[in-house]
């Protein structure tokens, strides 16, 4: 035997002299920040990739911007590979980390970061992002992994950086300064500029970002308002006031300055907002000022005969509506201010037109056209445009002509809308009237050749009583000006003597003077937000609280007593409240001003170590705040998230409210729901552990569970219901205050279990009150004496709701659901009836978890045989210890949720659970026996029993013969 022992080798211990020697601080181990020195574009660079903070962030944003001078030649605005990296950078990394922060503090690093930005790549850059990350977020391959709120806030931050880059008027003025500056052939220049103009005016950012308002408003119409330059009109306004600002800008001579705008122009009348875009690029010439009119008929006469056309056509629609007043046959003769109005719109017209032939075709095509165009404007603009068009007399001989055979066509006759008839008959008689001044002769023969003659008796010849109307009175009319009075023709029809055919037939004594283009007044009510107005709403929908504007003080100059019987007069003065202190106003002394004021985090490192910082108030306080909003940020990109899941969710299940902050628990909350959005199928699977496993209270446990419930119905796209139920006001009172804890474990316990409770609730109701309404209408009376209302087929689509997509389903299983209920068997065990997870408060918390993550997890999730299985075992094996009121009242809750999950495959039960189901109707129906009422706990117990008892007796009622078998073995 001792042969068969071998004596190993051993060695002797060799001991430490200094155990202390060994162990070094833990601040020593962590890594200091480098200290970036940037002189050069490549160090700018680095530093922004190496995820800098705040100071670093604000040298390296100063270098781009020239702010700190340096003889480097770098532009980051100027076409190349290093700024494409840097822009690149700034938009993939910096923006989704920082973007926020700094729109909350009140430094410059915000504006120098658009400013960086503001360049044809920076533009570029940003819609590129955007449509890759709406394609991700429209993505329904991967349902689960990135949730919906997660992935909806990068898009929101790259909305508001658009707004902040674009808000400026002068942002077209200094892309183009910028292009005449840098040291590039005319080639480059020209294709720079062409990028740009597709980029800007063809309706690639407005596209990108209405995409982008239509997806968010679609997921959530919550999420946030719509972006400005997804807004069509609004866009297209800013549009041209950065265009009128390059007109102000530009000297006279800059001939390739007004061919790029002529072509960014071009480009942007093609957006739809034709109107908005003029109306704000040529806001001067419209309101008056002939300064303008030089530059920009310069700009109109570089574009295309159609854009011309179509630029003319929008001039004279805002005119109208700005300038003319509405007149018609009731109102009578003009008026003064009318007439004043009219000569100026004619003037401004005619000031356009000028000698261009195809602008003068263009006026008599709006005029008497097919087309149309002068339909929907005022009478006051036809008279403009007529005015205008008196000063060409081959104009006005081209547009009798063209009038009276269109007039007289029978094909427009019998087809076209009266209203077009109308104003083509009133634009006739007007220009018969200037015709006829201008040269009586013409009109003499027009009123003889077959064009008038056809018309005439073509129109008394039409089945329409008012084309009929019509053609009396242009012959009448025409008969007047040319015929002597014992040769004119005249009808005695009613209508022709009454105030309508009084007012047709003056028509023709209408003349208006061309008058001056001063005579226009500026437009009172703009109908878009000027720049100014978008930044502050730009600025304002990320501060926190507007300032007050500071009141002004005045000189007391004496105090004098009044009495009481001044009181009554005062009586209709406002009550004003008391202003709020301004904490500006409190930080004057240079004593109070705290100079160490944290910032929020931007990175997760950063939100670990605020956390941990139990000493600092603020910034521990700051970082609790901030946590939820930085985690769901962070889960929508890179893996510095997942990389840390695990010791955030650590620290925030096991944070003490050292500080008695107030809505600690909800804020808390708030964050370890966003930890399992982030990372579900992983952290679903952790929470769980941490729930039987973890060395934590019973509160700490209680909140674990609220945490999966809530984030698995966050996950089902049930998100939006649940917002209100993690804040204070989900706390519910007991009924019997001598059951109530003291205060401060009231507070632990009613906080964590509140959410939970509530949602309960809500469920029973939703599934109870379907089957009390079928009990009411069973006992009311016979069917054939009911009378039934229907309702229409649009009016149930529109009651109908939209189908939520359930990232759920593919992960409740393995996730949430056998997770809980597995290591439940387990736990159970290992340590029998003295756990603390058999305590009725987690037991009842457990099995109402467990109800509504099934719950959530819908109809049709593909692993709701194999849960209702497991789940219907372990609550008969629970029946025992269902002594205690709220046990029991979650087991029944359980069993009702069971079998309302599965009411669309009663089959199923019948054949696979027979005998569960008889087990459970058996048990349920001695419940409801034994259970007295007269308590709201007793009937709130009763009603869920007799709600199980309902399903449980559909089912066997319906399939009788398939549980007969099973019903002979169980009695």
């Amino acid at each position: 035997m001792p042969d068969l022992l071998t004596s190993l080798h051993t060695s002797p211990r060799v001991e430490v002299d200094r155990a202390e020697a060994q162990l070094l601080p833990v601040e020593s181990l962590q890594t200091k920040r480098p200290v970036f020195s940037i002189n050069s574009p490549e160090d700018a660079l680095e530093a922004l990739r190496s995820k800098p903070d705040h100071a670093t962030l604000s040298r390296a944003l100063r270098w781009l911007n020239r702010t700190v001078p340096h003889n480097d030649e770098f532009d980051i605005k100027k076409p190349g590979p290093k700024a494409a990296q840097i822009i690149f950078t700034l938009i993939n990394d910096i923006v989704p980390d920082y973007w926020e922060t700094l729109s909350v503090e009140s430094g410059q690093e915000k504006n120098l970061l658009a400013q960086c930005l503001s360049s044809i790549a920076g533009v570029g850059a940003i819609t590129s992002r955007l449509r890759l990350l709406l394609d991700l977020l429209k993505d329904s391959q991967k349902p689960a992994q990135v949730p919906v709120v997660s992935k909806t806030q990068p898009v929101e931050i790259l909305l508001s950086v658009l707004e902040t880059v674009l808000a400026k008027e002068d942002f077209i003025t200094a892309i183009w300064h910028d292009i005449e500056g840098f040291n590039l052939p005319s080639s480059q220049k020209f294709l720079q500029w062409k990028e740009f103009a597709s980029l800007v005016a063809s309706g690639k950012v407005l596209s990108v970002a209405s995409e982008a308002n239509l997806t968010l408003s679609d997921l959530s119409p919550s999420i946030r308002a719509g972006s400005w330059v997804g807004d069509g009109s609004q866009y297209a306004a800013w549009l041209g006031r950065c265009m009128q600002h390059v007109v102000k800008a530009e000297k006279d001579d800059d001939v390739e300055g007004q061919k790029a705008l002529s072509q960014l122009l071009s480009k942007g009348l093609t957006l739809g907002y034709t109107d908005q875009l003029v109306q704000a690029g040529f806001l001067d010439l419209l309101s008056g000022d002939y300064r303008s009119l030089r530059k920009s008929k310069a700009l109109m006469t570089r574009l295309s005969a159609h854009d011309q056309r179509t630029l003319l056509y929008s001039i004279i629609r805002i005119l109208s509506k700005q300038h003319l007043p509405t007149e018609g046959p009731s109102q009578g003769s003009r008026r003064e201010g009318q007439g004043k109005a009219i000569g100026g719109v004619a003037a401004l017209v005619r000031a356009i037109v000028g000698d261009v032939s195809t602008l003068q075709d263009n006026l008599v095509e709006w005029l008497v056209g097919v087309s149309a165009d002068a339909v929907g404007q005022v009478h006051n603009a036809h008279r403009a445009v007529t005015a205008a068009l008196s000063s060409i007399p081959e104009q006005v001989t081209k547009a009798l002509q063209r009038g009276l055979a269109l007039f007289g066509d029978k094909l427009y006759i019998k087809h076209t809308p009266t209203l077009h008839q109308e104003v083509n008959a009133q634009v006739l008689l007007i220009l018969a009237g200037y015709g006829f001044r201008a040269d009586k002769t013409y009109l003499m023969h027009l009123s003889r050749s077959s064009i008038y003659l056809n018309a005439v008796s073509n129109r008394l010849a039409a089945s329409s009583q008012r084309a009929r109307f019509l053609g009396m009175v242009v012959g009448t009319a025409f008969s007047e000006l040319v015929d002597p009075k014992d040769k004119r023709m005249t009808f005695t029809a009613d209508e022709m003597n009454g105030s309508d055919g009084q007012w047709y037939r003056s028509l023709t004594s209408v003349k208006d003077p061309v008058g001056s283009i001063k005579d226009l007044k500026p437009a009172s009510t703009p109908s878009t937000k000027s720049s100014a107005q978008l930044l502050e709403s730009v600025n304002s929908s990320k501060s926190p609280r507007p300032k007050k504007p500071a009141q002004s003080t005045s000189k007391v100059i004496s105090i004098e007593e009044i009495d009481g019987s001044s009181e009554s007069e005062a009586e209709d003065l406002p009550m004003y409240e008391k202003p709020d202190s301004d904490p500006e106003d409190e930080d004057e002394d240079p004593t109070l001003v705290r100079r160490d004021r944290p910032t929020a985090p931007v990175y997760i490192r950063d939100l670990i170590a605020g956390l941990r910082d139990d000493e600092n108030f603020d910034r521990h306080q700051l970082a609790l705040s901030t946590s939820s909003d930085l985690i769901r940020r962070k889960a929508a990109f890179g893996t510095e998230a997942s990389d840390n899941i695990e010791e955030l969710a650590s620290i925030l299940v096991g944070l003490g409210d050292k500080w008695e902050m107030e809505n600690f628990q909800q804020m808390r909350l708030q964050g370890m729901i966003a930890v399992l959005i982030a990372e579900p199928l992983k952290m679903g699977q952790w929470f769980s552990r941490t729930f039987y496993n973890g060395d934590y209270s019973m509160g700490q446990r209680a909140s674990v569970l609220t945490v999966l419930g809530l984030g698995a119905r966050e996950l089902a796209g049930l998100g939006k219901e649940d917002a209100a139920l993690t804040g204070a006001n989900a706390t519910t009172e007991s009924s019997s205050p001598s059951k109530r804890l003291p205060d401060k474990l009231h507070k632990i316990y009613a906080s964590e279990a509140a959410p939970m409770d509530a949602l309960s609730s809500q469920l029973e109701k939703t599934m109870i009150q379907p089957m009390a309404a079928a009990a009411a209408d069973k006992f009311s009376g016979p069917n054939a004496l009911k009378v039934r209302t229907f309702s229409s087929r649009m009016a149930v689509e529109k009651k109908r709701k939209k189908p939520i997509p359930n990232a759920l389903a593919k992960v409740v299983a393995d996730g949430f659901f056998f997770p809980l209920t597995g290591r439940w068997r387990i736990h159970l065990q290992s340590y029998g009836e003295n756990s603390s997870h058999t305590s009725p408060f987690l037991l009842s918390h457990l099995l109402k978890t467990l109800s509504l993550i099934l719950h959530a997890s819908g109809t049709s999730t593909l692993s709701l045989p194999q849960m209702t299985a497991e789940f219907w075992d372990l609550l008969l094996s629970l029946r025992a210890r269902a002594t205690d009121p709220s046990v029991l009242e979650a087991l029944l809750f359980a069993f009702l949720t069971l079998l309302g999950i599965n009411e669309n495959d009663q089959r199923r039960l019948a054949e696979q659970h027979a005998k569960e189901l008889l087990e459970t109707q058996e048990w349920v129906d001695n419940v409801f026996e034994k259970m007295g009422g007269g308590s709201e706990e007793g009937e709130r117990i009763r009603m869920l029993a007799a709600g199980v008892l309902t399903r449980c007796r559909e089912v066997v009622e319906k399939y009788q013969r398939t549980l007969m078998g099973d019903l002979v073995d169980f009695m």
